[in-house]
């Protein structure tokens, strides 16, 4: 197979050379590979930025780091918007280590976000902050696991297509929550998100984000173990090579699709309870911000391993911000900056070709990358 693959790459390149998937790369070398592609990435946004606003790149960069890190404001920004962007990448991974194609992190946001709303409003005034809390959490963990434990049994029921089925639930959440949006809004009918005053996380240390990104550092912690050193994180990889082999095996591949779908809606429901309770501190449609899918990029990019995506969201979260503020200072539209931010994760993504394969000569010659 590996034969006829390298054949199909050498037709494809040309008879001056052909591709050949690399058993394995040391890590300081893929790592190196990426730093470089950033390097480049950062040259080619140069020139664009001369060609289209006629703008000096390096001062253009330094107003990115400003934007993202300029005070001690908006570094806790960045580290909160890494946490809760860093959360979600977590809860997809064990179901995209499976090859269960789940895109409805943002659905499962809002649900899990939905659930500690409600107990918010109806709870608030009923029973004491430090009981309330643990109820909302329970809650929203609950929630997120329900709703994405319904896409899993139909995949194992039915053969269901989980990336549509997963994906139309996301909508069907974005409605149900802008309806009780509404219904809650102050006053009632205005469209205005009601401020939830019962139940919002207390201030650790003088910052309000801090406990928001110390639960998602446990998380991350968590996740690391349970996907390199469990059973079930076992099971995970094992579905995910193979279905035929892990059955063969004896593993249960229902349920192992059902229990990593629960696990992967019960940390989105967790983000919601962040997002929630510890940053907005209100609920509308739009609570997840898209991130349940910039998370799959984020998990992607790290290769499924928890502790690389704590770099890859920082760098997402980063340039996002630095982006943002480049347009306000400069007065350019959006567009310019989403073509900047564009341009370094194409050269991200695309550096994972050359971690992954090299290009050999028919004359002996490699590049080695």
């Amino acid at each position: 197979m590996k034969k006829l693959k390298n054949l199909y790459w050498s037709v494809l390149s040309g008879s001056a050379a052909h591709i050949i998937k690399r058993d394995d790369i040391v890590w300081w070398k893929a790592w190196g590979i990426r730093i470089i592609s950033v390097l480049l990435a950062l040259i080619v946004c140069g020139f664009v930025t001369v060609s289209l606003t006629d703008l000096n790149p390096i001062e253009m960069y330094i107003t990115m780091a400003q934007g993202a890190m300029g005070t001690p404001r908006l570094v806790w920004n960045l580290f909160q918007n890494t946490a809760i962007l860093l959360g979600v990448a977590l809860a997809v991974t064990p179901a995209f280590k499976m090859k269960f194609w789940n895109i409805g992190a943002e659905g499962q946001i809002l649900i899990g976000g939905l659930a500690t709303a409600t107990c918010m409003i109806f709870l608030g005034e009923k029973i004491p902050a430090p009981l309330l809390i643990p109820v909302m959490l329970v809650v929203s963990i609950i929630s997120g696991a329900l709703w994405a434990f319904v896409p899993a049994y139909f995949k194992t029921r039915f053969n269901s297509n989980e990336t549509l089925f997963t994906l139309m639930m996301n909508y069907v959440a974005i409605q149900i929550v802008a309806y009780f949006t509404l219904e809650w809004s102050m006053p009632k009918g205005s469209g205005t998100p009601r401020t939830l005053e019962f139940g919002q996380l207390p201030v650790l240390f003088g910052q309000k984000y801090l406990i928001n990104i110390l639960i998602v550092v446990v998380l991350t912690v968590l996740v690391y173990i349970y996907l390199k050193y469990s059973k079930q994180g076992y099971e995970i990889s094992v579905v995910g090579e193979s279905e035929k082999t892990a059955r063969y095996i004896g593993i249960n591949v229902k349920k192992v699709v059902l229990r990593t779908m629960a696990i992967s809606g019960a940390l989105c429901g967790i983000v919601g309870f962040l997002l929630v309770a510890g940053t907005d501190h209100s609920l509308k449609s739009d609570t997840a911000g898209g991130r349940g899918f910039t998370a799959i990029m984020v998990s992607w990019l790290a290769k499924f391993n928890p502790i690389f995506m704590v770099l890859t969201s920082l760098l997402i979260v980063f340039l996002e911000s630095g982006a943002s503020k480049i347009s306000e200072v400069y007065r350019l539209n959006s567009s310019f900056s989403d073509i900047i931010t564009g341009i370094i994760i194409f050269f991200i993504i695309g550096c994972e070709f050359f971690i992954n394969y090299k290009i050999k000569f028919n004359k002996k010659e490699e590049i080695v990358c």
